[in-house]
């Protein structure tokens, strides 16, 4: 028989008790919301279907899977698209594999812009400018040069498009890890933000994210064009509050698109996962706040130290597998990447949580594609220019 606890250990029971929950909740929205489209949730699409796109891709050196990425813009399922590839630097190493890309697909409409155009400090939007001023089309689609797309990439964008919609995007799902602490981004990347995404655009509260973005032109025009996203240092938290403020919502594709991860070392994961909690922390702070919560090891961890009995020991643990159960079944029911290391993967992710939330209030300074940068203010201009990207 489990003896009552004092009431300060007792509170702390309770606290955990709704963490559990709470999390729970928002693993089981998420997985009845992935993979659903949209005639299954009672509002079908009003995108204009077979409307020409153009899709946008900044492109920034040589990644692992940068062949693989790119050649999937090229073999897209859609009977009328454009493709602008955007390269800040002539000199790019990029550039010759584009070209010969190019060169092998002379039926699909493309173009290359060199040179950036600087309307702040986040280097992907000033790479971006120019190819949105070029796009020929009143839909563009904004997407990382490291999304994979698949054949039917613009028609799943498509489809999530409401009546009420200001923005679609995808939030990017690990893939194709290839060491411990890819698979620790894995489980950083899918069962928890996009988990967290998906719970929060079916509270209504969607929030954009930059890896795909499709944009209704005019629309984006008449809220000030693509340099009104360089209000904040981010563009996908100045696309939510834009869409929020014209009486939009951000909307998310049914199932979100892969990004091949290759190996990771913890100093990349945690240079990642510093820098995106920084910027959520100055972008959208009271939301924030509440991210000491989100990862399991902690609250049960101290509510284990607070009871002391090995019988809330043992519940605690019970607590625990029944977590990371459920995570793992949102993988299994999304069909993201499952290993017999995602487990331990899952512990050093929570472990790390608490130590990544707190460097995100103790300092304002990111490293972003090779440049450090203070985000305190809104310009955020580049403090320097450092060796290697982030």
């Amino acid at each position: 028989m489990i003896a009552m606890p004092e009431s300060g250990a007792l509170a702390a029971l309770a606290f955990c008790a709704a963490l559990v929950a709470i999390n729970l909740a928002s693993l089981a929205v998420a997985a009845l919301r992935i993979g659903r489209r949209g005639a299954d949730r009672g509002k079908p699409s009003v995108f204009p279907m077979g409307a020409p796109v153009s899709v946008v891709r900044p492109l920034r050196g040589l990644e692992a899977f940068s062949e693989e990425t790119l050649l999937a813009s090229f073999r897209l399922d859609y009977p009328a698209y454009e493709l602008i590839f955007c390269v800040a630097d002539a000199a790019d190493p990029v550039l010759p594999m584009l070209e010969r890309m190019r060169a092998a697909h002379p039926h699909i409409p493309s173009r290359l812009i060199l040179g950036d155009e600087r309307i702040g400090g986040n280097p992907k939007l000033n790479n971006c400018v120019r190819g949105w001023d070029a796009a020929r089309h009143d839909w563009v689609i904004l997407a990382d040069s490291n999304v994979l797309m698949p054949p039917d990439y613009i028609q799943q964008m498509q489809a999530a498009w409401r009546s009420d919609s200001g923005l679609v995007c995808s939030t990017p799902i690990g893939a194709r890890p290839d060491s411990f602490f890819a698979e620790v981004e894995c489980a950083f990347l899918n069962t928890l933000q996009a988990r967290w995404q998906y719970a929060g655009e079916a509270l209504g509260l969607g929030f954009a994210q930059g890896k795909s973005m499709l944009w209704n032109k005019p629309f984006l025009e008449a809220q000030g064009g693509i340099r009104a996203l360089n209000a904040e240092i981010a563009e996908d938290a100045a696309a939510t509050k834009l869409v929020r403020a014209a009486g939009k919502r951000v909307h998310l594709v049914a199932s979100p698109f892969r990004q091949p991860l290759g190996r990771r070392d913890l100093s990349e994961v945690w240079s990642r996962q510093v820098r995106w909690a920084r910027l959520r922390r100055v972008t959208f702070p009271l939301f924030f706040a509440p991210e000491i919560g989100i990862g399991a090891l902690l609250p049960l961890v101290l509510t284990g130290l607070a009871l002391g009995t090995v019988e809330a020991a043992l519940w605690l643990v019970g607590a625990g597998a029944l977590w990371y159960g459920a995570e793992m079944a949102l993988a299994y029911r999304a069909g993201w990447h499952r290993s017999p290391r995602m487990l331990a993967a899952f512990l050093v992710r929570d472990a790390l949580l608490p130590a990544v939330w707190a460097s995100a209030w103790a300092r304002t300074a990111i490293v972003w594609r090779g440049n450090a940068m203070d985000i305190r203010t809104r310009d955020a201009a580049p403090l320097e220019t450092g060796p290697t990207a982030a």
